[in-house]
């Protein structure tokens, strides 16, 4: 039963990740029919105002590392990843692994994922985290497996999740999870949001142009953008770059990190992504101007990239109706 909540702060703390918490199982809701948490804010010296990311805010805990061990949940939110890779308190990570020793469930939002890291805990699983971080979450713990496509990931008794508002997500899985539908149902009813998302972190994530050491491909790169709608062959971008098929491959593949084709596939999703969100114009049309030719050809690479549907993605997102 999941009646037991600690959550774990320090330095630098972030606001809204730890407001998330807070809010699905700090307040007492009990009179509305909802389950209540004995809910407790810790830190390694009770009673010490710990820093925030907010300018003049600080966050006192009023109880110790030792309620760690005590609870069923044990949540983690986040700091800047620079606070957390070069300044976590040992305290606090040896808090955090003796509690999952103990039967705790761990729960991270965004790069409390490093703390977790830290403790152990994601050796050998799958986690997730900010897609800001994810890399750095993958080169620090290279026997983790990062997803950097999702919302949240539930390991049993470690659930990890992405940026910000994905935490509210992982939070309510949880209670689904633990206690069931209705409890997750009602809480989310009375914070007005979706008692459960679809999709992952993609539609979140920008793709722009990398930047190059060459000055060759950093004018092709630019024509390439510039120009979406026009058909384009490794041949000719290679002539363009005054180099040789094979040389331009290779030099493309070294400056991006990718090939001349995924390259184009990301910058003509990322702006279909662009005309979704600012205009009303149709799906045939905005492929067109991006550069697939059909519509059935966009909704097929906006799918594979972004997680959702063309029309999924201007219904959250777009600042006009669509029009079909």
């Amino acid at each position: 039963m999941l009646s037991k909540v600690a959550v774990v702060l320090f330095e630098k703390l972030a606001m809204f990740e730890f407001g998330v918490v807070c809010e699905v199982f700090g307040l007492d809701r009990t009179a509305d029919g909802l389950p209540g948490f004995d809910f407790k804010v810790c830190g390694s010296e009770p009673g010490k105002p710990l820093r925030s990311t907010t300018p003049g805010v600080t966050i006192t805990p009023e109880f110790g590392l030792e309620e760690l061990l005590e609870a069923d949940l044990v949540a983690v939110p986040a700091a800047p990843a620079t606070a957390l890779l070069e300044g976590l308190d040992p305290r606090i990570v040896d808090a955090v692994r003796g509690a999952s020793d103990a039967g705790a469930i761990v729960l991270t939002v965004c790069s409390g994922a490093f703390v977790a890291g830290a403790a152990g805990l994601l050796d050998g699983r799958k986690c997730t985290t900010h897609w800001r971080y994810v890399d750095q979450l993958a080169e620090r713990y290279p026997s983790a497996t990062v997803d950097p496509d999702v919302l949240f990931v539930d390991e049993g008794n470690l659930i990890t999740s992405a940026g910000t508002a994905a935490g509210i997500d992982a939070c309510l899985h949880l209670v689904r999870r633990e206690i069931g539908s209705a409890a997750a149902n009602g809480i989310a009813r009375r914070m007005v949001v979706p008692p459960q998302r679809d999709g992952g972190q993609r539609q979140f994530i920008e793709r722009p142009v990398p930047a190059c050491t060459s000055d060759s491909l950093t004018t092709t790169l630019q024509w390439m953008s510039e120009n979406l709608d026009l058909a384009h062959t490794v041949d000719d971008l290679a002539a363009r770059s005054m180099m040789s098929t094979r040389t331009f491959a290779r030099r493309f593949a070294a400056e991006t990190g990718t090939t001349p084709v995924k390259w184009l596939t990301n910058q003509r999703v990322l702006y279909a992504k662009h005309l979704l969100e600012e205009t009303e114009q149709g799906l045939e049309q905005i492929a067109a101007r991006a550069g697939f030719g059909s519509g059935a050809l966009l909704r097929h690479h906006f799918q594979r990239l972004v997680g959702i549907s063309p029309t999924e993605y201007r219904r959250r997102f777009g600042a006009t109706s669509p029009t079909g």
